[in-house]
């Protein structure tokens, strides 16, 4: 599977949260032309920049930045039902994955 860049892991982010780039760089308190320019690769994202597209978008630092606590722990075995794609599959379990290591460390415990 490829490494997606920031740009285009704030751009999925995005998509995922149905928002213009308008609406997302407003949510986030930059402009459009900084958010532009972070997704198209042609500048670098700032920490604090991350944390704002994180919260706006309702994703997790990890997803936007690539760093997964996670990600080399799991593996995982699935087959693909009316043509969806195993990528799209792994990178959802593996979101949710995240949010349970990231619930357990900041101390909430799961309601069953």
């Amino acid at each position: 599977m490829a490494t997606a860049s920031i740009g285009e892991r704030i751009e999925r982010a995005r998509v995922a949260a149905g928002l213009s780039q308008n609406q997302l760089a407003e949510k986030a308190g930059i402009t459009q032309p900084t958010l532009s320019r972070t997704i198209a690769g042609s500048r670098v994202a700032k920490m604090n920049e991350l944390v704002a597209i994180a919260h706006a978008t309702g994703s997790l630092l990890q997803e936007l930045t690539g760093f997964s606590p996670v990600a080399d722990e799991v593996q995982c075995a699935a087959r693909s039902a009316n043509g969806a794609a195993m990528d799209s599959m792994y990178d959802q379990m593996l979101h949710f994955v995240e949010i349970d290591v990231y619930l357990d460390d900041q101390g909430i415990a799961a309601i069953g």
